[in-house]
């Protein structure tokens, strides 16, 4: 769903650079896409695409020794990249709420449930406690944890891991944040709770209109949550496209390459495709297609020239210049020269 057409997140030309004792520039290399008011938007791709640091980019939370190098990231129209340190951690958890993959190393396990999910109420509103524990609560049945009163008063390492995860999703949207950033919120969970997790995320962008930025590497859950993709290989994007165009007609060859190495129910015995080789590691990115030493359509000359990111139709963009020049169609479960 999209409940408007001004963005209220724009990353444009991010590219992030490590200064370590080695000096590795462009580990993410101009990144661009935005997310809408009421939207989802996943960022898919193999480990090491450069998922995870583009979140953290938005975050402000880059790691020692990372830097943004370039580009520009905006949340309704307020350059956070312009932002200082105090500035950042005032719009952490008022304006955008965050849920990682791991709840148990994320949430404090010296704090009770409650006094975690209501400081961030406390912090930001300037709530009396008992007035924030008593948003808790609703916060908690809104999750859906039962015995709310009981919960609000639990360790952390008293909980399952569905309700650890619900305790992050309470803390996230507790002050009723316009973006939630998501990355790999249901990896650690059964098959089961996954589903009540994203059922969970997709009534709270109905009720609340909040935005949804999902860092995942589940198809499963891109195509049942999410309007918009932007698939990533090595820092670079490669594709941006709605999810019912990413399905049925990719138009980079490595979004096709992910789909096609989705297991197919109802075909026994036949052999999964798989991308053969890996991500190269930071440092020693190709020259030219970051993905043409894996692309079975690589070996041409514009292959190993910089490629540029092309609109390929209305709303849809591929960093693939054998695409852009229209001598390259993949169209669903056909890959053609």
């Amino acid at each position: 769903m999209r409940n408007g057409t001004d963005p209220l997140l724009e990353v444009e030309g991010l590219t992030i650079d490590f200064d370590g004792a080695v000096s590795q520039p462009g580990l993410v290399q101009d990144v661009s896409f935005t997310v809408s008011r009421g939207e989802s938007v996943a960022l898919i791709g193999e480990s090491g695409c450069g998922k995870t640091m583009t979140a953290m980019a938005v975050l402000g939370l880059l790691p020692a020794g990372f830097r943004v190098a370039a580009g520009r990231i905006a949340l309704g129209g307020r350059d956070l990249l312009t932002c200082s340190a105090r500035e950042l951690r005032a719009i952490r958890g008022r304006s955008i709420g965050a849920i990682f993959q791991d709840p148990m190393s994320s949430l404090d396990p010296t704090m009770r449930v409650g006094d975690q999910i209501a400081e961030a109420r406390r912090l930001h509103l300037k709530e009396r406690r008992p007035v924030a524990l008593r948003r808790a609560r609703e916060l908690l049945d809104r999750v859906g944890i039962p015995n709310a009163d009981k919960r609000l008063a639990s360790y952390p390492h008293e909980l399952s891991g569905g309700m650890q995860q619900r305790v992050m999703i309470a803390s996230a949207i507790a002050c009723d944040p316009e973006l939630v950033l998501a990355d790999e919120p249901t990896t650690a969970l059964d098959v089961t709770i996954q589903a009540e997790i994203l059922e969970l995320l997709r009534d709270l962008r109905t009720e609340q209109g909040i935005a949804v930025l999902l860092v995942t590497h589940d198809l499963g859950v891109v195509a049942d949550f999410c309007d918009r993709v932007v698939a990533m290989y090595a820092g670079a994007v490669v594709e941006r496209a709605g999810v019912e165009d990413i399905f049925g007609a990719p138009a980079h060859p490595y979004t096709r390459a992910l789909l096609d190495a989705i297991p197919q129910s109802g075909r026994p015995r036949t052999v999964l495709p798989v991308i053969p080789g890996r991500v190269p590691p930071a440092g020693s990115f190709p020259t030219g297609c970051r993905f043409e030493p894996r692309c079975d359509h690589g070996g041409h000359d514009r292959c190993r020239a910089p490629q540029h990111e092309a609109a390929v139709a209305d709303g849809r963009y591929s960093r693939c210049a054998r695409v852009a020049d229209g001598d390259l169609v993949l169209a669903a479960g056909v890959g053609a020269r």
